[in-house]
Order: C-alpha cells, then sequence, then structure tokens
C-alpha cells in the first residue's frame, strides 16, 4: 500500500514505509462480544457436546474486520465499526469467561486480521490462572473463518483447539476461484490449502471433531456441481470430516435473489454424499423455501 493508505482490512496503514495497526494486536481488538446461551446456532453443532449443555453459555467474540469481501455477508454491519475506536485488549476478553462459560467462538467478519489477538485471548483462556473465573476443565477454543489466515497461524489455531476440545470451522465458498473471486473478492487457493493443513491432525483426536466444513447455498452460483466439487475434495482428505450445507437468506448486495430452495438444498446433500462424505447435513432447513 502507499504512503498513508489503510489495507485491505482497514486494520493497518502505511505511515512512511512502515506498516501500523489500528487494532488487531494484543493490546487491541476491534469486536464486540456476548454471551449466546447453549446450545446455540452454531454450525457445528449437531458434532459437539454444546447443544446438549443447557446453562451454559458460548463467549462470541464478534471481530469487526475480514479480509474478504462476500456479496452476500450477513454480518456486513461490521463495516460501521471505526477501526480508530477504542478496543478490547486480549486479558480484558479473556477475563470476560466465567464458571458456566464452555466454550469460546471467534467469528465476525472474521478473526483472520485479528488472529494475533485471538491467538493470545485463546492463551490465556487455556491458563486458568490468569482466569481465574473459568470452570475447569478449561474453555474449548472455536473459530468460525473463512480460512485466509498466514498458515503459520493456522498450526497455532488448531493446537489450542486440539488441547482444549475445541474445532475449526471453515466457511467454503466456492470451489471454482474465478467464481470464489467473483463472490468475495478473493481467491480460495490459500483457504484451501489452509483446509488441508488443519486435516492433517484430524488423527490425533477423532470425537469431537476437530474439523468442520460448510457452503452456503446461494442460488444460481453455488450450485450442485460446486458441491459435488468441494465435497470430492473434502472426501480426498478424510470421509470423516462433517460438512454443513447452508440455506442462503439475501442480505448485503445480493438481495434480490430467492432462499434457497428445498430441490437445491436434498440434490447438493445427495452430491456431497456421492463424493463419499459419511457426516452431512442440511443445517438450517428453516431457511429452505419451494422458489425453483
Amino acid at each position: 500500500m502507499a504512503d498513508g493508505e489503510t489495507g485491505y482490512c482497514g486494520l493497518r496503514y502505511n505511515e512512511d514505509g512502515t506498516l501500523r495497526h489500528l487494532a488487531g494486536t494484543p493490546a487491541k481488538g476491534l469486536l464486540h462480544w456476548y454471551f449466546d446461551p447453549l446450545p446455540t446456532n452454531c454450525v457445528a453443532d449437531w458434532v459437539c457436546e454444546g447443544h446438549t449443555l443447557h446453562g451454559y453459555n458460548n463467549l462470541a467474540v464478534f471481530y469487526s474486520a475480514c479480509t474478504f469481501n462476500c456479496l452476500f455477508c450477513q454480518n456486513w454491519h461490521y463495516r460501521q465499526m471505526s477501526p480508530r475506536r477504542s478496543g478490547l485488549s486480549a486479558a480484558a476478553l479473556a477475563a470476560c469467561a466465567g464458571q458456566r462459560t464452555f466454550c469460546v467462538c471467534y467469528f465476525g467478519g472474521d478473526p483472520t486480521p485479528q488472529m494475533a489477538h485471538a491467538l493470545a485471548t485463546s492463551r490465556l483462556l487455556a491458563e486458568n490462572s490468569v482466569c481465574p473465573s473459568v470452570r475447569r476443565g478449561g474453555v474449548r477454543i472455536c473459530w468460525e473463518t473463512n480460512g485466509s489466515m498466514y498458515p503459520p497461524m493456522v498450526e497455532q489455531m488448531a493446537e489450542l483447539s486440539l488441547k482444549s476440545g475445541g474445532c475449526i470451522k471453515f466457511d467454503l465458498k466456492a470451489w471454482d476461484n474465478n467464481l470464489h473471486r467473483a463472490l468475495t473478492g478473493s481467491s480460495n487457493q490459500r483457504t484451501l490449502r489452509n483446509f488441508a493443513r488443519v486435516a492433517s491432525h484430524i488423527h490425533r483426536r477423532r470425537d469431537p471433531p476437530l474439523l468442520v466444513a460448510s457452503t452456503l447455498l446461494v442460488p444460481g452460483y453455488v450450485d450442485v456441481q460446486e458441491i459435488r466439487q468441494l465435497a470430492a475434495f473434502i472426501a480426498s482428505l478424510d470421509s470423516a470430516i462433517p460438512y454443513a450445507l447452508l440455506g442462503f437468506h439475501p442480505h448485503f448486495y445480493i438481495h434480490d435473489l430467492p432462499r434457497t430452495s428445498v430441490r437445491h438444498a436434498e440434490e447438493a446433500l445427495a452430491a456431497a454424499k456421492a463424493e463419499g462424505l459419511h457426516n452431512v447435513r442440511i443445517g438450517n432447513r428453516h431457511l429452505l423455501s419451494r422458489a425453483y
């Protein structure tokens, strides 16, 4: 970026040739957080014991920045949060967890632009001496991400989730790279490589699953052929990886399309299973329509 310009995610800028951070460091995260009572609408709810734990909560961490520009973003309002406003340190965020906090999930936006903050928070949550209010057994560390982070950080994420019993949920937007660029403004190549990187750790813990995939069934764009190719890719890594197919609801720039149809979702489900995946589901059937 040129001198004085801000980067794509809005959190970094060039000052006389030096990269400056407005947020996303352990000292400051641009976010808001809340307690989400369990069970909740987590992408991985059907493969996690959290969906049976009434009375516990999820520390939901919504990061207000992203490395993609998805035309169908359902959380586009993160763009209204100025990176120059005051934020929350990793220590302050970790201190929000309590005895009834079963898990933390970083999402947004996306945790990718603020990974240093999320990793620092997670390490503090793992240290009960630093966070004495955390329940015995610790907090499960989970991520919901587009998977575009710097590869060495993926290894750190995987270690934290493995040790805590958490999971990494990759949102695989599309298989075709040109389609992916059209929908998100970015390539999917790093996402696919990082997904394979996490998959290489699956053998270390099968239950609960470390890695979960999901894809939004955008009408006219993410069709059955796209799902077939994504499912073949996932199955080539491990056929037991859980895969959630999600119904589309009009959002952001794509506000004039119908909701995903039942036929579209059922055909996608059949295609994913035909490619060898054993654990596939339609994640939000209540959004499906009869539009096409």
